[in-house]
């Protein structure tokens, strides 16, 4: 399925109003490989084989690897990949959004968010609200912000900062918590449990959790934010941990990117970054219903493809 001309043109308005921004409040948009000999180690993000090396999930590693070189105000739009990752709101091939700010934490980055989302939907639309999956989403003013220990307790009946159970923690996400989210404007879940901490630092003073948030909007997840790691040691060990349970899972153990670590070791600023999902932004401001319908040949490149 090829997109629509009206859907094709506001796919096209986003991308000019994301990069015009993000230009705008002097950022440097930057472009990494796409084709890489190492992948961040993910549990449960698997890398498309290229060769003899892979197919980035993520600009991530390269991006922190600028801040470390002095660059403070980065972004980055473009093509990413994940093996096996099919269905309403996943393709193996997306667009994604990244942006770093040095001297910046994971509530600067909501604050860049916020007003970010605002821009893109008046500057595409002509107003700050618009009508996805039967109802009607309002961007400003107002955002909820719920802790995940506050939304865990509330919806799904536990807490997992205090007892993190990983198995029992993503079924509950998807089907006890993301459902009862409101879906007439953003909501952000924030300070994950340590042991969902992925690459963001873990709270001073509060150990137990990573500040870390991600956003939903209209039901859907469509961005995550970190502050960002920034010791070598911790970020090997984590990397470690996941690689064991990568090869407990019978999954390919990608190697460690030894440029990435030794940058952090150099010392890179305290930071933060946020992913976003562009094609998932455009559904909601074309209100569509799955992202073969604002990616054009979607079918051609899952065809024969699980997840």
């Amino acid at each position: 399925m090829t997109p629509s001309q009206p859907v094709w043109r506001v796919r096209s308005k986003v991308l000019q109003a994301i990069r015009r921004f993000f230009v705008e409040r002097d950022f440097i948009d930057v472009e990494t490989p796409v084709r890489l000999p190492a992948p961040a180690l993910e549990t449960y993000i698997d890398a498309v084989p290229s060769g003899t090396q892979f197919l980035r999930t993520s600009p991530e590693l390269h991006m922190k690897r600028l801040l470390a070189e002095g660059h403070e105000r980065l972004f980055q739009m473009g093509p990413c990949f994940r093996s096996g990752e099919t269905g309403k709101f996943h393709n193996p091939e997306f667009t994604m959004l990244e942006w770093y700010r040095a001297k910046a934490g994971y509530l600067d980055m909501l604050v860049d968010a916020k007003v970010l989302l605002a821009f893109v939907t008046r500057e595409v639309l002509g107003k700050t609200g618009f009508d996805f999956g039967g109802g009607r989403v309002e961007m400003m003013p107002v955002w909820d912000c719920l802790t995940v220990e506050e939304a865990f307790v509330q919806f799904a009946g536990w807490n997992p900062v205090a007892a993190f159970d990983p198995d029992r923690f993503d079924v509950d996400l998807v089907e006890k918590v993301e459902p009862c989210l409101p879906h007439d404007r953003p909501t952000v879940l924030k300070d994950y449990p340590a042991a969902a901490a992925a690459l963001a630092r873990l709270k001073p003073g509060n150990p137990a959790v990573a500040e870390r948030w991600e956003l939903y909007i209209g039901g859907m997840e469509i961005a995550n934010a970190f502050s960002e790691l920034t010791d070598a040691v911790e970020q090997r060990k984590r990397f470690e941990e996941c690689a064991a349970q990568r090869r407990a899972a019978g999954k390919e153990v990608y190697p460690q990117d030894e440029a990435f670590l030794a940058a952090l070791a150099k010392g890179m600023p305290e930071s933060g970054g946020v992913a976003l999902g562009v094609d998932r932004l455009v559904m909601l401001l074309t209100d569509s219903t799955s992202i073969e319908q604002v990616r054009p040949f979607c079918r051609e490149q899952t065809a024969g493809v699980g997840g």
